[in-house]
Protein backbone atom coordinates (compact mmCIF):
# COMPACT_ATOMS: atom_id res chain seq x y z
CA UNK A 1 0.00 0.00 0.00
CA UNK A 2 1.27 3.61 -0.76
CA UNK A 3 1.13 5.59 2.52
CA UNK A 4 -1.28 9.01 2.22
CA UNK A 5 0.96 11.71 0.70
CA UNK A 6 1.04 13.56 3.51
CA UNK A 7 -0.37 13.75 7.49
CA UNK A 8 -2.31 16.10 7.52
CA UNK A 9 -4.43 14.67 4.75
CA UNK A 10 -4.32 11.42 6.22
CA UNK A 11 -6.10 13.46 9.51
CA UNK A 12 -8.77 14.98 6.91
CA UNK A 13 -9.62 12.06 5.19
CA UNK A 14 -9.95 9.97 8.51
CA UNK A 15 -12.06 12.88 9.84
CA UNK A 16 -14.02 12.88 7.19
CA UNK A 17 -14.77 9.17 6.66
CA UNK A 18 -16.02 9.01 10.65
CA UNK A 19 -18.26 11.91 10.26
CA UNK A 20 -19.73 9.68 6.69
CA UNK A 21 -18.44 12.02 4.05
CA UNK A 22 -17.89 9.55 1.18
CA UNK A 23 -14.76 11.80 0.24
CA UNK A 24 -16.00 12.43 -3.25
CA UNK A 25 -12.51 13.73 -4.78
CA UNK A 26 -11.74 13.48 -8.16
CA UNK A 27 -11.08 10.56 -9.68
CA UNK A 28 -8.49 8.12 -11.37
CA UNK A 29 -4.62 6.74 -13.23
CA UNK A 30 -1.66 8.12 -15.12
CA UNK A 31 -3.03 9.94 -18.67
CA UNK A 32 -1.42 8.57 -21.51
CA UNK A 33 -1.02 5.56 -24.68
CA UNK A 34 -1.23 2.03 -23.90
CA UNK A 35 2.31 0.86 -24.41
CA UNK A 36 2.69 1.78 -27.78
CA UNK A 37 6.21 2.90 -26.76
CA UNK A 38 8.18 1.22 -24.48
CA UNK A 39 8.71 2.81 -20.84
CA UNK A 40 6.11 5.75 -22.50
CA UNK A 41 5.43 7.87 -19.11
CA UNK A 42 1.78 9.07 -18.70
CA UNK A 43 2.31 12.18 -17.33
CA UNK A 44 5.64 14.15 -15.23
CA UNK A 45 6.39 12.66 -11.78
CA UNK A 46 5.03 14.24 -8.69
CA UNK A 47 7.79 15.89 -6.78
CA UNK A 48 7.68 14.31 -3.04
CA UNK A 49 5.31 15.40 -1.03
CA UNK A 50 3.03 17.02 -3.78
CA UNK A 51 -0.67 16.26 -3.86
CA UNK A 52 -2.63 14.47 -6.03
CA UNK A 53 -3.64 16.74 -8.80
CA UNK A 54 -8.01 17.48 -8.87
CA UNK A 55 -7.99 17.32 -12.45
CA UNK A 56 -6.95 14.27 -13.21
CA UNK A 57 -9.09 10.76 -13.74
CA UNK A 58 -6.90 7.79 -13.94
CA UNK A 59 -8.47 5.19 -15.66
CA UNK A 60 -8.04 1.72 -17.50
CA UNK A 61 -9.70 0.32 -20.65
CA UNK A 62 -9.43 -3.41 -20.96
CA UNK A 63 -10.39 -4.65 -24.48
CA UNK A 64 -11.69 -8.05 -23.81
CA UNK A 65 -11.35 -9.06 -27.31
CA UNK A 66 -8.03 -9.16 -27.02
CA UNK A 67 -7.71 -10.67 -23.77
CA UNK A 68 -6.72 -14.32 -24.21
CA UNK A 69 -8.09 -17.13 -22.30
CA UNK A 70 -5.28 -18.49 -20.00
CA UNK A 71 -2.65 -15.83 -20.09
CA UNK A 72 -2.29 -14.50 -17.10
CA UNK A 73 0.83 -11.83 -17.30
CA UNK A 74 -1.08 -9.16 -15.65
CA UNK A 75 -1.48 -11.06 -12.69
CA UNK A 76 2.26 -12.18 -12.72
CA UNK A 77 3.17 -8.74 -13.22
CA UNK A 78 1.07 -7.65 -10.50
CA UNK A 79 2.28 -10.21 -8.16
CA UNK A 80 6.06 -9.09 -8.68
CA UNK A 81 5.93 -5.93 -8.41
CA UNK A 82 3.96 -5.37 -5.49
CA UNK A 83 5.77 -8.72 -3.53
CA UNK A 84 2.43 -10.57 -3.80
CA UNK A 85 2.72 -14.86 -3.82
CA UNK A 86 6.34 -14.78 -3.20
CA UNK A 87 5.76 -16.05 0.25
CA UNK A 88 3.96 -19.35 1.71
CA UNK A 89 2.04 -16.94 3.83
CA UNK A 90 0.44 -15.35 0.60
CA UNK A 91 -0.36 -18.18 -0.90
CA UNK A 92 -2.04 -19.27 2.30
CA UNK A 93 -4.30 -16.02 2.59
CA UNK A 94 -4.93 -15.86 -1.45
CA UNK A 95 -3.57 -12.64 -1.38
CA UNK A 96 -4.61 -11.23 -5.07
CA UNK A 97 -5.42 -7.83 -6.22
CA UNK A 98 -5.94 -8.58 -9.57
CA UNK A 99 -7.40 -11.95 -11.35
CA UNK A 100 -8.51 -13.52 -14.72
CA UNK A 101 -12.08 -14.50 -14.90
CA UNK A 102 -14.13 -16.31 -17.61
CA UNK A 103 -17.45 -14.60 -18.47
CA UNK A 104 -20.17 -16.44 -20.22
CA UNK A 105 -23.45 -15.37 -21.86
CA UNK A 106 -26.02 -17.64 -21.40
CA UNK A 107 -27.99 -16.42 -23.81
CA UNK A 108 -25.78 -17.08 -26.68
CA UNK A 109 -22.98 -19.48 -25.05
CA UNK A 110 -20.34 -16.49 -25.88
CA UNK A 111 -17.26 -16.19 -23.49
CA UNK A 112 -15.07 -13.50 -22.43
CA UNK A 113 -11.40 -13.67 -20.26
CA UNK A 114 -11.03 -10.78 -18.49
CA UNK A 115 -8.83 -8.73 -15.41
CA UNK A 116 -10.72 -7.87 -12.17
CA UNK A 117 -9.27 -5.49 -9.62
CA UNK A 118 -10.24 -2.46 -7.80
CA UNK A 119 -12.45 -0.49 -10.09
CA UNK A 120 -11.55 2.53 -8.35
CA UNK A 121 -14.97 3.97 -8.47
CA UNK A 122 -15.62 7.33 -8.23
CA UNK A 123 -18.13 6.77 -5.39
CA UNK A 124 -16.59 4.04 -3.88
CA UNK A 125 -18.52 2.25 -1.07
CA UNK A 126 -15.43 1.11 0.72
CA UNK A 127 -14.63 4.57 1.66
CA UNK A 128 -18.31 5.05 3.28
CA UNK A 129 -18.18 1.99 5.42
CA UNK A 130 -14.76 2.75 6.56
CA UNK A 131 -14.99 3.65 10.64
CA UNK A 132 -11.50 5.08 10.74
CA UNK A 133 -10.84 6.55 6.93
CA UNK A 134 -8.16 3.98 6.29
CA UNK A 135 -10.19 3.42 3.41
CA UNK A 136 -9.74 6.60 0.87
CA UNK A 137 -9.74 8.07 -2.47
CA UNK A 138 -7.09 10.44 -3.76
CA UNK A 139 -7.54 14.02 -5.72
CA UNK A 140 -6.60 12.24 -8.56
CA UNK A 141 -9.15 9.04 -8.05
CA UNK A 142 -7.27 6.27 -7.00
CA UNK A 143 -8.67 4.23 -4.17
CA UNK A 144 -6.39 3.40 -1.28
CA UNK A 145 -5.76 1.71 2.11
CA UNK A 146 -3.88 3.71 4.79
CA UNK A 147 -2.51 0.54 6.47
CA UNK A 148 -1.32 2.63 9.81
CA UNK A 149 -5.32 3.36 10.60
CA UNK A 150 -6.89 -0.41 9.35
CA UNK A 151 -8.49 -1.38 12.27
CA UNK A 152 -9.10 -4.89 10.00
CA UNK A 153 -12.47 -5.01 10.53
CA UNK A 154 -13.00 -5.29 6.43
CA UNK A 155 -16.35 -3.47 6.19
CA UNK A 156 -14.58 -2.43 3.11
CA UNK A 157 -14.47 -5.66 2.04
CA UNK A 158 -18.33 -6.74 2.77
CA UNK A 159 -18.87 -3.54 0.94
CA UNK A 160 -17.28 -4.10 -2.57
CA UNK A 161 -19.51 -5.28 -5.12
CA UNK A 162 -16.41 -6.88 -7.01
CA UNK A 163 -14.97 -8.99 -4.54
CA UNK A 164 -11.39 -7.10 -4.87
CA UNK A 165 -10.06 -6.73 -1.75
CA UNK A 166 -8.48 -9.13 0.76
CA UNK A 167 -7.10 -9.42 4.30
CA UNK A 168 -3.72 -10.03 5.39
CA UNK A 169 -3.82 -12.67 8.25
CA UNK A 170 -0.28 -13.71 8.69
CA UNK A 171 2.83 -11.88 8.88
CA UNK A 172 4.81 -10.88 5.55
CA UNK A 173 8.31 -11.22 4.64
CA UNK A 174 9.91 -10.11 1.09
CA UNK A 175 8.45 -6.87 0.55
CA UNK A 176 9.05 -4.49 -2.15
CA UNK A 177 9.53 -1.40 -0.03
CA UNK A 178 8.07 0.75 -2.12
CA UNK A 179 4.29 -1.51 -1.61
CA UNK A 180 4.43 -1.48 2.63
CA UNK A 181 1.64 -4.23 2.97
CA UNK A 182 0.84 -4.99 7.12
CA UNK A 183 -0.74 -7.87 9.19
CA UNK A 184 -4.09 -7.32 9.91
CA UNK A 185 -4.35 -5.08 7.22
CA UNK A 186 -6.86 -5.40 3.79
CA UNK A 187 -5.26 -3.87 0.47
CA UNK A 188 -6.07 -4.49 -3.07
CA UNK A 189 -5.29 -2.80 -6.21
CA UNK A 190 -3.24 0.63 -6.32
CA UNK A 191 -3.06 1.07 -9.83
CA UNK A 192 0.33 0.90 -8.97
CA UNK A 193 0.14 4.33 -7.70
CA UNK A 194 4.01 4.31 -6.74
CA UNK A 195 4.84 4.08 -10.21
CA UNK A 196 2.09 6.25 -11.62
CA UNK A 197 3.59 9.03 -9.19
CA UNK A 198 7.25 8.57 -10.72
CA UNK A 199 5.28 8.87 -14.05
CA UNK A 200 5.24 5.13 -15.11
CA UNK A 201 2.56 3.07 -16.26
CA UNK A 202 0.60 0.38 -13.87
CA UNK A 203 3.00 -2.81 -14.26
CA UNK A 204 -0.09 -4.67 -15.67
CA UNK A 205 -0.80 -2.81 -18.30
CA UNK A 206 3.19 -3.13 -19.41
CA UNK A 207 2.99 -6.50 -19.30
CA UNK A 208 0.21 -7.45 -21.63
CA UNK A 209 1.11 -9.04 -24.32
CA UNK A 210 -1.67 -8.04 -26.71
CA UNK A 211 -1.64 -4.51 -25.29
CA UNK A 212 -5.61 -5.13 -23.74
CA UNK A 213 -4.83 -2.94 -21.29
CA UNK A 214 -5.26 1.23 -21.85
CA UNK A 215 -4.17 3.43 -19.10
CA UNK A 216 -4.65 7.12 -19.04
CA UNK A 217 -6.37 10.39 -17.74
CA UNK A 218 -10.08 9.92 -18.19
CA UNK A 219 -10.50 14.17 -17.73
CA UNK A 220 -8.19 14.73 -20.73
CA UNK A 221 -9.98 14.79 -23.43
CA UNK A 222 -6.82 14.77 -26.14
CA UNK A 223 -5.63 11.54 -24.03
CA UNK A 224 -5.74 7.79 -26.06
CA UNK A 225 -8.00 6.64 -23.25
CA UNK A 226 -10.63 9.65 -23.71
CA UNK A 227 -10.65 9.45 -27.77
CA UNK A 228 -11.14 5.64 -27.39
CA UNK A 229 -13.67 6.12 -25.29
CA UNK A 230 -15.47 8.74 -26.97
CA UNK A 231 -15.01 6.44 -30.53
CA UNK A 232 -15.95 3.16 -29.02
CA UNK A 233 -18.38 1.36 -26.92
CA UNK A 234 -16.95 0.40 -23.09
CA UNK A 235 -19.00 -1.28 -20.17
CA UNK A 236 -18.84 -0.77 -16.63
CA UNK A 237 -19.41 -3.96 -14.76
CA UNK A 238 -22.19 -3.40 -12.28
CA UNK A 239 -23.31 -0.13 -14.05
CA UNK A 240 -26.78 -0.43 -12.64
CA UNK A 241 -25.08 0.42 -8.92
CA UNK A 242 -23.94 3.64 -10.25
CA UNK A 243 -20.45 4.12 -8.59
CA UNK A 244 -18.84 5.28 -12.13
CA UNK A 245 -15.91 2.97 -11.87
CA UNK A 246 -12.57 3.90 -13.69
CA UNK A 247 -11.98 0.89 -15.24
CA UNK A 248 -13.72 0.09 -18.36
CA UNK A 249 -14.15 -2.84 -20.34
CA UNK A 250 -14.40 -3.18 -24.31
CA UNK A 251 -15.75 -6.07 -25.63
CA UNK A 252 -18.23 -7.49 -22.82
Amino acid sequence: MTEPQDKSRRKFVAGAAVAGAGLGVAALAPGLHLIEVAGAAPQAPRAAGEPAPSTVRWGMLIDTTKCATGCDKCVTACHTENGINETVQDVRQGSQWIRKIDLKDPKNGRTHSLPMMCQHCEKPPCVDVCPTGASMKRADGIVLVDRHICIGCRYCMMACPYKARSFVHQPLTAQNPEVPRGLGCVESCTFCVHRVDKGLQPACVEACPERAMLFGDLNDPTSEIAKRLAQEPATQVRADLKLNVGVRYKGI
